[in-house]
């Protein structure tokens, strides 16, 4: 629109004054400029007769003489002469002239359309934002926060802001290159930052009972989460890839309910807070205030200085996320010294081999996994667990183009120096070196790499080794950039008795939790013979519904090969799964794969577990319904409804139950029942 069309339409463009500039003003009479704090009233609205306009003249401040455009050029910071075009678009825009209706001139003494209401509250507002500016966006810039990070968390640069005071009057601040303005915008409210002006933060909206920022952008787990002293501080941190929220202020309450729920998603609650006199007293309070929770607390090596207290300086300054971390592991080694004390005594010395005492039989097992999960491995004693197991840790031993036989199976090689760690609860320390050695021996190692630890965890208490495990894997963790795989070899020591349920469902979520947050396999290995396709006790039931695969070791009869049968897999059926053998090659001193057992072996082992299965259904009831049958498969065999109407079609075919099609029924088969 040209410049004459709008003041045509905006009545020489007093509706345009009436529209930018809110308040209880008169044409022709001096009032407080309300866009800054003018103490005497020497600004006025008038009526220019040569110009045949509206126009304003403001004797404390020279910037607002001029007509409508010059108004609204200087309160979207532009320039009259250069940008005029760009002024008559915003004018335009936002008082709807394109429409072609002629603008109705408000009441003089009417306010803006935010503020008539009946009664005036602190929670009546308008804020206008607008794009960053380069001097803004350099500000966050110099934090490390990017401007997807300032989108992604709402935040938003603003131009002015209207509200009431305490006494029922409207005001405004606007922001300028000197004093910016910005916004952190939520649903019913908005947090204004005010970086160089006092004071620097307001409310405007609904204050929310607890307020509590970034809480709605956290991942669903992870390792780490910073409780900081500000949004700028969780905004730092977020654009470097760790998980913060802030309260509304450090001296703010921080509700045990809310850090109780977040501890169930991360493993460390770090209080992350300015390290002024305020800030480490309030830290101070929190951390005692929340003991019990395990919250921790990290002090910055800042001198405390207004210009270097916290994490947003830390960045500032030139720190890296590296460094944080380092911190961090250094508050751990701290924390952990009397675990690792303990340690210390139970990991293997491969240059000082212990003392071989009397030899001891032992059992041990390994199996495969993805990431964040659990994988069991079972058997009985004697079946070939711990030499399956010492294949298996060959694959995560070797290097990434070595060609290691592990026994059948496909290990991940270990490219980033990741840790492998392995705790014994079961065998001597000298049969755990013995067997370690060849493990070593199969990938042409002469010594292990670093990231390897082992421990033989025989002479600690069953409380204590659980104690120890998580708290060194969480060592590990952060001083070899992750842990790649963990073995535990005899959960059932970590816990009183194998049929206390309990005690087996509270270890089994705990190592579960630990697989899910350092994004890990744990290779639970459990020493019981399975009934057909399940495990037994609960323990052995607890660890087949959580785990993604279970392995079961098996020794063919009269012979020295050994068998690997899968109980459950991820995905499918498990006796789908190829039968796997191994034996001792004297040759090399080690068991070697022998390939997978024929076809005929496969589907003979499929009738028997099924006819396993059968049996345990129709234990307590002679005959039982399609949907019972089906819903009974896919529990015990921990697969999808459709592989569970596969397995009634296999059994029916082959005999193992009889279908009673007058009554869509079935019943055990006759050569089975018998």
């Amino acid at each position: 629109m040209t410049k004459e069309e709008i003041l045509g339409k905006t009545r020489g463009g007093l509706a345009v004054f009436r529209h930018f500039m809110t308040g209880d003003w008169k044409v022709g009479k001096n009032f407080l400029n309300p866009f800054y704090d003018d103490k005497k009233a020497s600004c006025n609205v008038y009526f220019d007769k040569g110009s045949k306009q509206y126009k304003i003249k403001d004797f404390g401040d020279v910037r607002f003489n001029g007509d409508c455009f010059t108004l609204v050029a200087l309160l979207h910071q532009l320039d009259v002469r250069t940008d005029f075009g760009e002024v008559l678009r915003v004018i335009a825009s936002e008082m709807g002239l394109n429409s072609g209706q002629r603008v109705e001139v408000l009441p003089k003494v009417a306010l803006v359309a935010q503020f008539q209401k009946e009664e005036l509250s602190a929670t009546e507002y308008e804020v206008k934002p607008k794009s960053y500016s380069e001097t803004e966006q350099r500000f966050w810039q110099s934090y490390g926060i990017r401007p997807e990070v300032l989108r992604r968390y709402n935040v938003v640069s603003i131009l002015y802001y209207t509200a009431i005071n305490k006494q029922g009057k409207p005001y405004i601040i606007r922001s300028n290159e000197q004093e910016p303005l910005f916004g952190y915008v939520h649903q019913s409210y908005v947090k204004v930052y005010r970086p160089f002006s006092e004071p620097r933060f307001q409310f405007l909206g609904h204050k929310p009972g607890t307020y509590i920022f970034g809480l709605d952008y956290l991942p669903p787990r992870g390792d780490m989460l910073f409780v900081t002293g500000g949004e700028k501080d969780v905004l730092s941190l977020s654009a470097r890839g760790f998980s913060a929220i802030c309260f509304n202020s450090e001296s703010a309450a921080i509700p045990a309910e809310v850090i109780k729920k977040l501890s169930y998603r991360f493993r460390h609650i770090v209080l992350l807070y300015d390290v002024d006199k305020a800030g480490l007293e309030a830290m101070t309070y929190h951390q005692n205030h929340l003991k019990e929770l395990e919250v921790k607390a990290l002090l910055l090596p800042l001198a405390g200085t207004k210009q270097e207290k916290d994490i947003s300086d830390f960045f500032r300054l030139g720190k890296t996320s590296e460094e944080l971390k380092r911190l961090f592991n250094q508050l751990l080694e701290s924390l952990y010294a009397q675990t690792f004390a303990m340690l210390r005594s139970c990991e293997i010395d491969f240059d000082n081999p212990p003392i071989t005492p009397n030899p001891l039989v032992t059992i041990a097992g390994v199996t495969i996994g993805s990431p964040g999960n659990l994988l069991g491995i079972t058997g009985s004693e004697g079946s070939g667990k711990s030499n399956f197991l010492g294949g298996m840790l060959a694959g995560a031993l070797a290097k990434p183009a070595q060609e290691v036989d592990s026994l059948g199976t496909r290990v991940l090689p270990n490219r980033a120096g990741k840790a492998v760690l392995y705790f014994d609860t079961e065998q001597s320390e000298d049969q755990l070196y013995r067997n370690l050695t060849i493990v070593l021996q199969r990938c042409e190692l002469n010594s292990p790499p670093e990231w390897f630890k082992a421990y033989c965890l025989t002479n600690l208490s069953r409380r204590e080794r659980l104690q120890v495990i998580l708290q060194s894997v969480d060592q590990f963790h952060h001083q070899f950039g992750g842990v790649h795989l963990i073995v535990i070899d005899g959960i059932g020591d970590l816990i009183g008795s194998l049929n206390d349920e309990r005690e087996s469902i509270s270890l089994i979520e705990e190592l579960h939790r630990m697989a899910g947050i350092y994004h890990t396999c744990i290779l639970c290995v459990l020493h019981l013979v399975p009934n057909g396709v399940k495990l037994r006790g609960h323990l052995g039931s607890e660890l087949q519904r959580k785990s993604a695969g279970i392995l079961c070791i098996e020794k063919e009869e009269n012979t020295d090969v050994s068998c690997v049968r899968a109980l459950k897999v991820r995905s499918g059926s498990p006796l789908d799964v190829p039968l796997i053998q191994f034996a001792w090659d004297k040759e090399k001193g080690y068991h070697v794969y022998l390939g997978e057992k024929s076809k005929d072996n496969k589907l003979q082992r499929k009738i028997e577990d099924l006819a396993s299965l059968a049996e345990e259904v129709f234990k307590t009831n002679e005959t039982v319904t399609y949907t019972e049958l089906m819903n009974s498969l896919a529990e015990m065999m921990g697969v999808k409804e459709r592989m569970a109407k596969n397995y009634i079609g296999f059994m029916v075919e082959h005999g193992i139950i009889e279908h009673h099609k007058k009554g869509r029924t079935f019943s055990l088969g006759m050569a089975f029942a018998e």
